[in-house]
């Protein structure tokens, strides 16, 4: 049976209680294939997914954290998962905090990586210069294509980081993901949680030590949103503190997801 095209596209590793996993913007389910691994060992089908217009995933003009909190619905109905745990890295985190807020009935627990309910400004630019810097259907390899990005990006890793979405087809290398969208959109998936909304039971938050995407000042308006909120500081970890920390990360979700 084909996937219906308005259905985000979805890895599944392991069997056992559904865990659905987000990734950031710009990233991809691929990951979180580490950590996703270690909770099938520990008796999760972990559901790795991509967002829409990043990875594997449909296009679209519509991107918005409505419009991704109604993308992660319609995949766990379509999956016809069963009270299935949700996790989400950045803004994979914004929309399962949008999710738990909005009172769903079938859902589990919440983990939330790296991300807080408040507003976050465009900062993506110097990114997306140096993507559409890079004609992919003039690429001969993807060598040729890392020098061309790392001559605008000098960080390696986040340049191998991001050449994660150039793929080789039969006619040539594309992008996986959808920049002009992502480019023109990204200033609303930064949006804060709406006000005065709340989420009682139990989220675990995780904060990468050395990242600026949690701070201090985040912590009141946390446990508004979220009351019992429990935020646990991934040591040495930066804002990908799946990739810093994938251990750590994998021990301290898998430990609370499986709390009573």
């Amino acid at each position: 049976m084909s996937t219906p095209s308005d259905i985000m596209h979805g890895r599944v590793v392991g069997k056992g209680r559904p865990l659905v996993v987000l990734h950031g913007f710009l990233g991809t389910s691929d990951n979180w294939m580490r950590p996703a691994k270690y909770w099938a060992s520990r008796g999760f089908e972990v559901h790795l997914t991509d967002l829409r217009n990043h990875g594997r995933s449909f296009w679209s003009d519509e991107f918005d954290l409505e419009v991704l909190r109604e993308d992660l619905a319609r995949y766990i109905d379509y999956h016809d998962l069963d009270r299935p745990h949700i996790l989400g890295h950045s803004l994979g985190g914004k929309i399962a905090m949008l999710d738990a807020v909005q009172g769903e009935d079938n859902r589990g627990k919440y983990v939330i990586a790296d991300i807080s309910p408040r507003a976050y400004p465009p900062h993506h630019g110097h990114i997306f210069d140096a993507v559409k810097s890079i004609n992919p259907s003039e690429i001969k390899s993807r060598t040729e294509a890392e020098h061309l990005l790392t001559a605008r990006i000098p960080d390696p890793f986040l340049a191998g980081f991001l050449l994660k979405s150039l793929k080789r087809t039969p006619q040539g290398f594309r992008w996986s993901h959808n920049w002009e969208v992502l480019e023109a959109r990204a200033d609303e998936i930064g949006a804060p949680l709406p006000p005065m909304t709340v989420y009682e039971d139990p989220v675990l938050f995780l904060k990468g030590e050395k990242s600026p995407y949690i701070t201090r000042e985040d912590l009141p308006l946390i446990y508004a949103h979220f009351p019992k909120a429990r935020i646990v500081t991934v040591p040495g970890a930066g804002h990908l503190l799946h990739i810093d920390r994938p251990e750590f990360v994998a021990r301290t979700v898998a430990d609370f997801l499986a709390e009573n």
